[in-house]
């Protein structure tokens, strides 16, 4: 290259993926940074898993208990006080950012820098602050781009930022995105949702348990189409009937304009077209891969669906790897650290460690929580893989005599070997129930193995046994 390498490897995006992957360097003796253009923590820690975390469980919390009349608890004078739920977010945060301080970080020997990167070749990266577009080539070379860095290895750990949604005249009426949402300082009387997805059914529960009339719009079928048909009937009817919330499927919004008091946004469903005034708008149509960094620059192949990369993470510049959202796949934090460990181990090493995506669990934090570990029945019938099914509703176990909670069930498939392929389950905490199916998932044991496994008879979990002793 000509000049002194400044690092042995730089790390794009501080956020979960990022931060652990520095961690785990810096513990093997590399001389590392992390270059983040937002803040420590990145999407995690700052707009999505602990603010939503907090936020729900508020939620959540005030609807169960407004439900407690019918168990002798009288909740007629009941209110909440919304900046008090604001500031359990921001302690959420704040506490939780601990470790993810510029302090704490420089303590293990690892530099943070502010601003954005931007490639110039495979080894080189500029660095500008986040207010300025992305430098030329001929800005670097003029030295305007700003601070110039170099490494032998990089790591892209940027995740994604909210996609464009297509809607005409959206960008200049005033909206939200899930990043913003919880951050509104007074609830609105009105919202309309754009998006059926893990996002946006979360949003709408918990606004709507809040008092806000909500309208959730979702092109598809069904909501959650992603998920098996069942989860989507279930969860309709919940946001219905409990919590008052239209949904509209099948039906794309087209058009947004604002104006002092509101918005009007043009909604359009079997080929006709209808207008709906609310006084808050959230855009959650999904994410796309963060990729905007001069990946051409330095070699790194990368389409719309993210950074390509081979099993051990290696972008196709070999001094470069990737992990996390920007990657593609399913969004998950426990996910980019997983792949940041990979990454980690593999710069460090000699490409010997392969990610293996098995037994990971996907999870939407609506009352019921759904979750789903493996494939789901719509995966396995599009790639037409022969299975046995077991499908039980909540009433199934002693748990939902001794609850108000009826909505919900588990479907639990495997192959004629008795290997689980999948489960999905609506239940309380159905993440945590669901973990021995990820470990079964995970490692290759079958339901034999669950089946036979004692469970606590009053608990959500013995759905899980059930299920099992079905299929063997």
């Amino acid at each position: 290259m000509g000049k002194k390498i400044d690092y042995d490897v730089i790390i794009i995006g501080g956020g979960a993926a990022g931060v652990t992957a520095a961690r785990n360097l810096a513990k093997a003796k590399k001389h590392v940074a992390i270059v983040e253009e937002r803040k420590l923590g990145g999407a995690n820690l700052n707009y999505r898993d602990i603010p939503y975390a907090a936020a729900l469980n508020f939620s959540h919390l005030y609807t169960e208990a407004m439900a407690g009349v019918k168990f002798g608890i009288t909740s007629t004078n009941l209110r909440y006080n919304y900046p008090t739920a604001l500031k359990a977010q921001l302690r959420a945060i704040v506490k939780s950012g601990e470790n993810y301080t510029k302090k704490s970080l420089e303590d293990e020997g690892i530099t943070c820098i502010a601003g954005r990167a931007h490639f110039v070749s495979a080894h080189e990266i500029s660095i500008r602050k986040r207010t300025t577009a992305s430098p030329t080539i001929e800005e670097v070379k003029a030295g305007l781009a700003g601070q110039t860095l170099t490494a032998n290895k990089f790591l892209i750990a940027t995740g994604a930022v909210p996609k464009i949604s297509g809607i005409t005249g959206l960008n200049e009426a005033k909206h939200y995105t899930p990043e913003t949402i919880l951050k509104i300082e007074k609830l609105p009387k009105s919202m309309l949702v754009i998006g059926g997805g893990a996002s946006g059914v979360e949003i709408a529960e918990y606004f709507a348990g809040l008092g806000v009339k909500v309208v959730l719009v979702e092109l598809a079928e069904r909501l959650l189409p992603r998920e098996d048909e069942e989860v989507g009937q279930l969860l309709a009817a919940h946001l219905e009937k409990k919590l008052g919330v239209k949904i509209l499927t099948k039906t794309r919004a087209v058009a947004a304009q604002s104006d002092t008091i509101s918005t009007k946004i043009t909604l359009s469903h079997g080929g006709q077209e209808k207008t709906v005034r609310v006084e808050c708008v959230v855009a959650a149509v999904g994410s796309e891969p963060n990729t905007d960094l001069g990946l051409k620059n330095a070699g790194v192949r990368y389409d719309k669906k993210g950074i390509y990369v081979e099993k051990s993470l290696q972008t196709t510049a070999k001094n470069i790897y990737a992990a996390g959202d920007v990657i593609g796949g399913d969004s998950a934090t426990e996910l980019a650290n997983y792949e940041a460990g990979v990454a980690a181990a593999n710069i460090v090493g000699k490409n010997r460690n392969m990610v293996n995506y098995n037994g990971f669990t996907r999870v939407v934090n609506t009352n019921p929580q759904i979750a789903t570990v493996g494939m789901t029945e719509d995966d396995l019938m599009k790639r037409d893989v022969k299975y046995g099914k077991a499908l039980l509703p909540l009433s199934a176990v002693s748990a939902a005599a001794t609850s108000e909670q009826k909505l919900g069930f588990i479907k639990m498939l495997s192959n004629n070997q008795g290997k689980i392929l999948g489960t999905t389950l609506m239940c309380p905490n159905a993440a945590a129930y669901l973990q021995e199916v990820a470990l079964c998932v995970r490692h290759g044991l079958s339901v034999v193995e669950i089946a036979s496994t004692p469970h606590l008879n009053t608990e959500w979990g013995e759905l899980v046994r059930l299920a099992a002793k079905k299929l063997v």
